[in-house]
């Protein structure tokens, strides 16, 4: 890998491939833009240097992000791919991950946040992570009780709390506290750390 990472943003949003170039470029990491999966690949036929990440989002024209998604973990399983989601997307993301993306960013986001975790894909490129074993996150997943486990679920897939509580038939207030339990039973920080949670425990 060269000592200044490449990384391509695959995204419609003309706005955001701009600001994601830019944001990029300012910390060194050399950065292509792509408005389609089409023409993503194109650029990948035509370069003899392939890119140390991909962020990609989930939603775009002609060849989803999610069959983009699949044919880099075909043809370049090397490459780590972040996939950006809307906050509506997260369902599509928890699929995305399980095909293979080593995270998911939910629009809108910070900068810094985006930094962080494309920051420790490419260190996780370079060093491979054992990350968390099935039996692990069974194992985390056993100490919630069964109202518990309920609000782990609808939480992975993108439920907000309100649609939990109104689902559950219990208040805002009583899905927080569950929440809250969930996230220290479990060690987990965020909706990602969940979400890994729920992907390591379903693989075979």
């Amino acid at each position: 890998m060269s000592s200044r990472p490449l990384v391509h943003v695959v995204d419609d949003n003309e706005e955001i491939r701009r600001s994601l170039g830019l944001l990029l470029q300012s910390v060194a990491i050399g950065t292509q833009t792509h408005a389609s999966a089409d023409a993503f690949i194109e650029a990948m036929n035509a370069s003899p240097r392939q890119g140390d990440a991909v962020l990609l989002d989930v939603r775009l024209p002609g060849i989803s992000g999610i069959s983009l998604l699949e044919r880099l973990r075909r043809d370049h399983p090397e490459i780590p791919v972040i996939m950006i989601s809307g906050y509506g997307d997260i369902e599509m993301a928890v699929h995305a991950m399980k095909l293979g993306a080593v995270d998911f960013i939910t629009k809108p986001f910070s900068s810094q946040t985006l930094l962080e975790r494309l920051q420790a894909a490419l260190r996780q490129a370079r060093a491979p992570a054992a990350g968390i074993s099935t039996s692990d996150a069974l194992q985390r997943l056993a100490s919630l009780t069964p109202r518990e486990r309920q609000v782990f679920e609808r939480i992975v897939a993108g439920d907000a709390n309100r649609d939990i509580a109104e689902a559950l038939d219990i208040s805002i207030r009583t899905v927080e506290s569950h929440r809250a339990k969930v996230m220290d039973k479990t060690r987990s920080k965020t909706l990602v750390d969940l979400v890994l949670l729920s992907v390591a425990a379903s693989n075979p």
